[in-house]
C-alpha cells in the first residue's frame, strides 16, 4: 500500500500547482503541473507492472 500512498502524496502535491495555474494563469505553475503528472504517469505504469507480475505469479 505505501505505493498507493506514494500516489497520493504526489496528486495532494500538485493541488496548489493546480490552483497557481488554472485560477491565477501562473505559467511555472503548470510546468511543475506536467512535470508532476509525468512523474505520477511512471508511478502508475510502475504499479500496473508490479500488480500484472504479482497475479502472473501467483
Amino acid at each position: 500500500m505505501s505505493r498507493f500512498s506514494e500516489v497520493k502524496d504526489l496528486v495532494l502535491g500538485l493541488e496548489e500547482d493546480f490552483v497557481k495555474f488554472y485560477e491565477k494563469g501562473n505559467q511555472a505553475a503548470g510546468t511543475r503541473v506536467r512535470k508532476g503528472m509525468q512523474d505520477l504517469k511512471n508511478i502508475a505504469q510502475d504499479i500496473r507492472k508490479e500488480v500484472q507480475d504479482k497475479k502472473n505469479a501467483g
